[in-house]
């Protein structure tokens, strides 16, 4: 049998295919379904929990939300005893100098340390008393280093502003940031005036290495930029100095080359974690057990445990 076109046009099972009855529901798919069952509840649960806590997890500014935090008279008065010993301990240190505080030469120590440690063979497991132990020099002080490392240990709560003017011109605007300074003469005076904020001392050229890798961020027109490939080096600094890489930057600060200032310019202050005893650290000088101060060569101590 052979249908002809106008035929099929006109047939009546063509007509009922074509048009769809508006009476049948649409099938929605299930995936729509569920993402539309759960915005709902979604939605249900965020409306009780305005209910219950109008305030929820947002600031809100208000006179009816806002926080008032209360000082206590003594904070008052034992930031204002802080400012006013740390300003006749300035003037101090700006006309006599460290004194019997400090030596003006190189003084090295004996330290014993395990020789198993020293060759990578000892595991966590192994006695430490066991080990044998080697002796090795020591220097307790930075007299004699090119450059040292030096972190801020203190926030800014009772600094007199002579302090202040000296944190900033180290880039040491916050507590536990860490910056490279070339030990001149007069770096050393001025590390003397801020030494109660401050703990520095010399690195080793791995510890430099490793904190570079870790928390090196470098300065890209007025940005923060992590140092996650060399190419940020060469394009900032490549052309006026010659480093074009992080071996380059290393070798640049150990060895306190002609493009020194460049370099540790180049670098943003290290962000570094918080040491764990705030006695030890705010009240007491390095010699006394404490964090403050000339470390010399037990920098790489601290920078292990803020690293």
């Amino acid at each position: 049998l052979s249908i002809t076109y106008s035929q099929q046009k006109d047939s009546p099972l063509r007509s009922t295919m074509t048009k769809p009855n508006p009476n049948q529901p649409q099938l929605v798919p299930e995936t729509v379904l569920k993402r539309k069952h759960d915005m709902d509840e979604m939605k249900a649960h965020r409306a009780a929990q305005e209910l219950s806590n109008p305030r929820g997890n947002r600031k809100i500014f208000s006179p009816k939300t806002k926080t008032t935090k209360i000082y206590k008279p003594e904070s008052f008065i034992s930031n204002a005893r802080a400012m006013r010993n740390r300003e006749i301990r300035y003037a101090r240190v700006m006309r006599k100098g460290m004194q019997k505080r400090a030596s003006n030469k190189k003084i090295v120590e004996k330290k014993k340390v395990s020789s198993k440690l020293d060759s990578g063979a000892a595991s966590d497991d192994e006695d430490d008393d066991s080990a044998e132990k080697v002796e090795i020099d020591v220097a307790t002080n930075s007299v004699g280093a090119p450059m040292v490392f030096a972190i801020r240990i203190r926030d800014n709560v009772a600094v007199p502003q002579r302090m202040r003017k000296i944190l900033s011109s180290f880039r040491l605007r916050n507590k536990n940031e860490g910056v490279f300074i070339r030990y001149t003469k007069g770096a050393r005076k001025r590390l003397h005036l801020i030494e109660p904020f401050v703990s520095y001392g010399i690195l080793t050229k791995g510890t430099i290495t490793d904190l570079i890798h870790r928390r090196g961020h470098g300065k890209v027109e007025g940005k923060r930029v992590p140092l996650s490939d060399n190419t940020v080096i060469e394009k900032a600094i490549g052309d006026e100095t010659g480093i074009i890489c992080v071996e380059d930057l290393v070798h640049e600060l150990h060895n306190v080359g002609p493009h020194f200032k460049q370099a540790a310019a180049f670098l943003w202050p290290f962000r570094l974690t918080a040491v764990k005893s705030k006695y030890q650290s705010k009240t007491l000088r390095y010699n006394e057990g404490g964090d403050y101060g000339d470390r010399g060569e037990a920098m790489d101590a601290l920078m292990k445990l803020v690293m």
